[in-house]
């Protein structure tokens, strides 16, 4: 069995410790290997973690992953898959398909850009719109809309990310998108921040908030806010109680299902302390994964 390691490239960005926590954690600053996988499905879940790596990091001590183990696009139930191939561009960020009922799909941010993984992608069904959270998963959102023939979606307050948008998400009121699918604008961790409700089921809630390993919580990550937690604070309170999930699926943090009303209790509450939070300095090393 092969031993496996971390290179030097790691930017810390927690992708691979969402799939294998039990394989791999923190220290100084870096992903390490705990140790090597046990059986088939903790091997498995340590080549999800490879081939989600947006620097390709995790790597064996001899030869190289088994491409035949790529698991991406990977359901995380019935009704949404993640992409993995996690992009340098957008920090890491993860993105997901969301079927519809008409057998067409829902692109929410991007992985890393490939015409074949564009192709695997599609093979779901047709791909028909690109949802955008805000700017900083923007990269791709271009070369994957133009492949698959669909539409580009951003909001107007985060629109020099993506200016050829085919379609700008404005002001601060809910606009359905599509079939059981709402665009919730969130301003806070950038001015454009959107938050996307599937089904009363799924929150693709981009950077806005995500689920803590550390807290076992919904959190926000103040110590990453471009724009305002203040404003944050408030768009959480004006939206909060629109909102039933069981899913909480973020771009960065770990994602987690809990029952509907389980999630609406935990978002109201975050609420609350996100009221009483103040700007701070930007420090990645302060978040609490």
């Amino acid at each position: 069995m092969d031993d496996w390691y971390v290179d030097d490239r790691c930017t810390n960005c927690d992708v691979a410790r969402q799939f294998a926590p039990e394989l791999i954690d923190e220290a100084d600053g870096k992903s390490r290997i705990l140790r090597s996988p046990d059986g088939e499905a903790e091997t498995r879940r340590l080549h999800a973690a490879v081939f989600a790596c947006p620097t390709r990091s995790i790597r064996p001590t001899t030869g190289r992953p088994n491409q035949a183990l790529d698991p991406f696009p990977m359901a995380l139930d019935d009704g949404v898959l993640i992409c993995g191939h996690n992009s340098r561009h957008t920090a890491g960020a993860n993105s997901y398909l969301l079927p519809r009922p008409s057998g067409a799909v829902m692109m929410i941010d991007t992985p890393r850009w490939s015409p074949q993984l564009a192709d695997r992608y599609a093979a779901l069904g047709p791909v028909t719109d690109v949802l955008l959270t805000h700017r900083d998963h923007a990269a791709h959102g271009r070369s994957y809309a133009d492949h698959f023939g669909a539409r580009l979606w951003i909001h107007e307050g985060d629109i020099e990310a993506a200016p050829d948008a085919d379609q700008v998400i404005r002001g601060l009121d809910p606009v359905e998108i599509g079939e059981g699918v709402t665009a919730h604008p969130l301003p806070g961790h950038t001015r454009g921040s959107v938050l996307y409700l599937a089904d009363d089921r799924y929150c693709f809630s981009g950077d806005s908030f995500y689920w803590s390993r550390a807290t076992r919580d919904l959190e926000v990550a103040d110590s990453v806010t471009w724009y305002s937690i203040e404003e944050l604070a408030q768009s959480l309170a004006r939206t909060a109680d629109r909102l039933r999930f069981e899913w909480v699926l973020p771009g960065h943090g770990d994602r987690r299902r809990r029952p509907a009303d389980e999630m609406s209790r935990r978002l109201r509450a975050l609420t609350e302390r996100t009221r009483l939070l103040r700007p701070r300095p930007v420090d990645f090393t302060a978040v609490r994964w």
